[in-house]
């Protein structure tokens, strides 16, 4: 046996080498890295709307097409046929003694030409919302969350039948109405309140980044949880001959109707509500009290007709054949559709991954080649729900578990530290990466800058925590687990590819103007990135990544950071079970006695709370002795790579890769999560049931022990250890090959 102390020594250099640069390759590469070309590409590409169908949005296919192919790419389109609702009519009014109707649309502001161009944008509107006529009181809900709702059952405040209006934050979008279909409303408002992203955080645009009174966030509310992609092709690709469901029976088309207003607009229906002052946290900043309303003194009429039909996307893919391991592929992506002119959300990124295939283009006319194939990939209809990269996952999803070694994506960019999320296994590939690209403001590599931010941060969270830890200790700062929300999710969650997302945020701001008609090249080179410095940054970045994957001989992954964040998360699934009991037993105690009652202002109608189930105790015990495996296994292969490794022959290195590309996919488990989410496969990361983004970690237990499913804890327990005891096993045969 090993000494632990060569072990430790061996891990650590393993670790602290995950790929092999070629300092002179990436310095020909950076001096074709050109930020003011990049501005000038957004500023054509941002130059009219870009949403799904709109004709910009199809010169910007063509005009990437075009560029790729000049710069030495093989380059294509292909097209699909999805499903992609338009607005017909929308309506909005406030009836009563002072009715009011809302604007839902957004005025031009001085200063910023783009938006002034209106013809052809969308109005306020969200995606797959329900088609609906109604007329029913209002209700406030604060960000319409499901502790909203506990709140609202104490106020004695039902949702059934009525309008709930809730402001934007806390969770994503789509979530805020499914949860009021399922509540029982008739229809959903959301607005974005100033408190959140207005006049309460910076100067309102045009004077400042924030939103403006009359700016509100358009976006998809399709039941993305459930599955991305066209709503009527679940798992299979939406080709012209692909056989699809009745839109009418599509399980993630919401039923009620919905729309997005300004906080000018909303101001007018919270101000008209009575009823309960609401908690103080639920206040915003509109200058007004806030009252959850609910009586017929406050009624609404909500409109939504919508146009049905299939729309043909356009997904542009470049390839750059390997020269040494052709069928190794090395997929790279961004979107490039946005909801009106779509500047920073996504053409922020997308003009980043031009500068990589331009400056890789130029490099190959130099005479050097990828070892590996390189793909390119310019995605359509993102924004609706993911649906071109899904559907393209979906047409290639043989070939790419074959061959696709890993998937880089980045969406919008901004200004100030490093962000990235992705598989842990490329953790350290990342630090490595991070360290030999510079920041622009400061001149320290962009993971030294990320690291100071970590610790001096004053965020009290348990994730703010973790990374001031490692940056103390000089580890790996940890990456961000995948949820969804950008054109990772196929790759990750359905394919079992390792990936990454890649942002630089934090300082720059273009939240105020997200998904609005402000989102322009004007907001984005004066507040987002003036001078476009970090995109030169990204470009610098995520190239690297491109040309390490791509000409590194031996696997970049590194194993010990993934038992180490699996442990973490094991851990979470106690102290939750144990917490949630804890909370249960409490609660009962306080029903029981008439705390609640006794407790409630007795001039204000209240209601008991829903008692909680008791909470069964757990046998961790599967997903234990698989963690154990795999911390042995991950040493065990992170130390004879960096022992070993550099003598391999290359037939061995080749395979190595390979083996390390396919290993990821034993997190795949069939039949998927349950509840109807069988898309989402992988026992390690998902976005949530109830955080659409936000991630879950080992998300079929967490999630049965949030929703007290608990025959489900023992079944995905037994499922999630199964798939890290492949994972492990995966390692094993690494190091066999290794030994041979």
């Amino acid at each position: 046996m090993r000494h632990p102390r060569l072990l430790v020594l061996a891990i650590a250099a393993a670790l602290a080498s995950s790929a092999t640069a070629d300092p002179a390759l990436e310095s020909r590469f950076d001096a074709q890295i050109d930020p003011a070309e990049m501005g000038g590409w957004m500023k054509t590409m941002a130059a009219e709307p870009n949403h799904v169908g709109s004709p910009h949005n199809k010169t910007n296919a063509e005009l990437t097409l075009k560029q790729f192919r000049e710069w030495g790419w093989d380059a294509k389109i292909e097209t699909f046929e999805v499903l992609y609702p338009t607005p017909l009519e929308i309506g909005l009014e406030l009836l009563g003694d002072s009715p009011f109707k809302a604007t839902l649309t957004e005025r031009p502001v001085p200063g910023d030409e783009t938006s002034s161009r209106t013809a052809g944008e969308l109005p306020a509107y969200v995606a797959f919302q329900g088609d609906g006529d109604v007329t029913a009181p209002l209700v406030y809900l604060n960000y319409g969350m499901p502790d909203d709702y506990k709140a609202l059952e104490r106020m004695g405040v039902d949702v059934k039948g009525k309008i709930v209006i809730a402001r934007y934050g806390q969770g994503w979008r789509g979530l805020k109405p499914q949860l009021a279909q399922e509540h029982g409303a008739v229809g959903c408002i959301i607005y974005s309140d100033p408190r959140d992203d207005g006049y309460a955080v910076n100067g309102t645009y045009p004077d400042g980044p924030a939103r403006p009174e009359q700016g509100f966030q358009r976006g998809s509310v399709a039941m993305m949880p459930t599955f991305p992609g066209d709503p009527l092709t679940p798992g299979v690709a939406a080709t012209a001959s692909a056989k699809r469901l009745p839109r009418e029976k599509a399980p993630t088309i919401l039923k009620i109707p919905v729309l997005p207003i300004s906080y000018g607009d909303a101001k007018h229906f919270l101000a008209a509500l009575g009823g309960h002052v609401t908690p103080p946290e639920w206040q915003g900043g509109l200058g007004i009290t806030y009252r959850v309303g609910g009586s017929e003194d406050a009624r609404a009429h909500l409109k939504v007709k919508s146009e049905w039909s299939l729309k043909t996307i356009h997904n542009v893919v470049a390839t750059l054949k390997g020269a040494e391991h052709p069928d190794q592929w090395v997929l790279r992506g961004n979107h490039r559709d946005g909801w009106v002119f779509g500047a920073s959300d996504p053409l922020s990124g997308h003009i980043v991954m031009m500068a990589e295939a331009k400056a890789i283009g130029a490099l190959a006319k130099t005479g050097w080649k990828p070892a590996r194939t390189l793909v390119y990939l310019s995605w359509d209809a993102e924004e609706p729900m993911l649906l071109g990269s899904t559907e393209w996952a979906e047409q290639h999803a043989k070939e790419l578990q074959q061959k696709a070694v890993a998937y880089v994506n980045t969406d919008g960019n901004g200004r100030g530290f490093l962000e990235v999320a992705g598989s842990h296994s490329l953790q350290s590939f990342v630090r490595a990466v991070a360290r030999d690209v510079k920041d622009p403001q400061t001149g320290v590599s962009v993971d030294e800058r990320a690291r100071a931010a970590a610790l001096v941060s004053a965020d009290p969270s348990p994730r703010a925590r973790q990374l001031a830890k490692a940056a103390a200790e000089g580890k790996d700062l940890p990456l961000d687990p995948l949820g969804s929300g950008s054109d990772f999710s196929s790759f990750v969650h359905h394919l079992g590819i390792a990936s990454l997302n890649v942002s630089f945020g934090g300082e720059g701001e273009s939240g105020g103007v997200y998904h609005s008609a402000y989102d322009t090249w004007e907001h984005h080179s004066r507040f987002v990135d003036p001078g476009f410095a970090y995109a030169g940054a990204l470009a610098k970045t995520t190239g690297r990544m491109v040309l390490r994957l791509a000409d590194e001989d031996l696997p970049v992954m590194r194993y010990t950071p993934v038992a180490d964040t699996v442990a973490e998360y094991v851990d979470e699934l106690q102290k939750l079970a144990d917490t949630k009991r804890e909370a249960q037993q409490q609660q009962a105690k306080a029903i029981a006695a008439g705390a609640y009652r006794l407790a409630d202002d007795p001039t204000l109608s209240r209601g008991e709370p829903t008692p909680l189930k008791p909470v069964p105790y757990f046998s961790f015990a599967p997903l234990q002795n698989a963690l154990q495996r795999l911390k042995t296994s991950a040493a065990a292969y992170d130390a004879a790579l960096a022992a070993k490794g550099a003598a391999l022959p290359a037939s061995t290195r080749a395979e190595l890769v390979a083996l390390a590309a396919r290993n990821e996919q034993t997190l795949l488990q069939e039949p998927g999560l349950p509840g109807g989410r069988g898309w989402y496969l992988n026992m390690l990361y998902a976005p949530g049931r109830l955080t659409g983004y936000g991630a879950k970690t080992l998300p079929g237990v967490r999630e049965a022990i949030e929703d007290e499913r608990w025959a489900d804890v023992e079944t995905y327990t037994a499922l999630s250890a199964r798939a890290l005891e492949m994972y492990a096993r995966g390692l094993e045969e690494g190091v066999r090959v290794m030994g041979r």
